[in-house]
Order: C-alpha cells, then structure tokens, then sequence
C-alpha cells in the first residue's frame, strides 16, 4: 500500500496477537514502529521480530490505563523516531459473564482499558497531527459494538463508546487533514478469544458454533487483520474518514 514507507506508527498492545501481527505487517511496509504494551517482554518480542526482519521497531512499556504512562511513552517515540503519522488503538481486555454476575469493580477495569486508555492516546497524539495537518488514527473496536455478545456486556459499551468517539472525533479534525477509521475484529484466535472460550463452560463446543455461524468456515487468524488497518493507515484511504470495517469472515453484515 502506498504512502507508509518511513512513517512513524505508534500501536498499542502490539504485543498480543492482532497488536503484533499488525506491527510485524507496518515493518514489513517499512515503517518505523513504536510497539506499547504494558507487558515489556511482550513488546521486545515483536520489536525484535521486526527487526530481524529488516525493520526498524522500538519496544515501550505502556499501561494505556496511566495518563503519565502515555505521556511518557509518546515522548519515548518522539525522541526517538520523531512526530507520529499513525496511531493504532489496539489495546484490550475483556472479562466472559452475564452482566449480573460482574461487580463494579470489573466495570471500571474494563472502561479504564477499552475505552478511557484509548482516549488517552487520542488526547497525548492528536495535538502533534493537528500542529502538522496530519495524519491516521485507527481504532480496533470489535463487532460486539455493532450487534452485541453475550457474555460482554460492558466490553460492548466500551467498544461502541469507541466507535462513536472514533467518528465524532473524525468530524473535528477532518479540516485538519486527520483521518479517524475503525475496524471491527469478529471472533480471533487469540489469547482474549481463548479466556472468552474458557469462560462459556465449553471452549469445543463453542468454537464449532462460532465456526458454522462464519460464512467463510473459520476463525480468523491474527494475520487476517492487519490489511485492513494497514489500508486505513495508507495514501489509498486518504478520503476515508468516519468508517467503520468489519473482519469477521461474514458473522456480521452491518451496513
């Protein structure tokens, strides 16, 4: 894709499954990429897979849920590898029971990650784009926003709060040159997809419903989903703003 040789791209939780597999595609196009999450380990592992591939990749550790963490870490790939072109809001978590067996508690974790994080690093990241008119910012939602999950009640606010952040967001700096684009992950063969599996009493038994449900007859692969946010980061989405993408192999159609 064209125009992301040589940005700058900041990701969040790109040490996960869809964070690094998404950083690893960035390298791949010549990027340079500031892979955050809060597990340090984690991020040196894609940094370094991104480098022995021939990129160029710095690892931050980054609670997304800690103003002064943000901070911190914007400042890290400023100095490092100067202003930010793209930003990916990947970061996640999420906890599997109905909504009535979840305590406050569990609320406000899930808030503070999915959604006040997020607008954490739209708060610490967009002041530079707006000073330059430009730049990308992509959101990874989830399609819980779009037709509900059971079993993610609040997860599913979380992740619609942020698809209607994404598009006000995108209306406001528009006239900045900014573009705010969401993408829609269905179910995912990751670590979160394996807690969610666990948590409905029977993984085999669900992963087969989730299965025939799918037209395309699987669950997607970390790998399925960085094109599609790459393509959102690129110069061939440059009049795209305020969308919202579904990859989800045909479980949901939304329009």
């Amino acid at each position: 894709m064209r125009g992301l040789q040589s940005k700058t791209i900041v990701i969040t939780g790109g040490g996960g499954g869809i964070g690094g597999a998404t950083c690893r595609r960035f390298g791949d196009a010549g990027a340079k990429v500031a892979v955050l999450d809060r597990n340090l380990e984690a991020a040196h592992v894609t940094a370094k897979a991104i480098e022995a591939a021939g990129g160029t990749a710095l690892a931050i550790a980054c609670d997304i849920t800690r103003r002064e963490d943000v901070d911190k870490g914007v400042s890290d790939v400023l100095a490092r590898f100067g202003p930010i072109d793209v930003l990916v809001n990947n970061a996640g978590w999420d906890i599997f029971k109905p909504f009535t067996k979840t305590q406050p508690v569990d609320w406000e974790r899930l808030i503070a990650i999915n959604l006040t994080g997020a607008l954490h690093m739209h708060h610490a990241v967009l002041p530079g784009m707006v000073a330059r008119k430009t730049g990308r910012i992509i959101n990874i939602a989830s399609d819980a926003a779009r037709v509900g999950s059971s079993g993610e009640a609040v997860y599913a606010a979380c992740k619609g709060g942020l698809v209607a952040f994404s598009k006000t967001i995108a209306r406001e700096h528009a006239r900045h040159g900014i573009t705010v684009n969401v993408v829609c992950p269905g179910p995912t063969e990751t670590a979160l997809f394996a807690d969610y599996k666990e948590g409905a009493g029977d993984p085999v038994k669900l992963e087969e419903a989730f299965r025939r449900a799918i037209p395309l007859g699987r669950i997607a692969q970390p790998d399925d989903l960085p094109g599609a946010i790459l393509f959102f980061a690129s110069d061939d989405a440059a009049y795209i703003t305020g969308q919202v993408l579904s990859v989800s192999g045909g479980l949901t159609m939304a329009g």
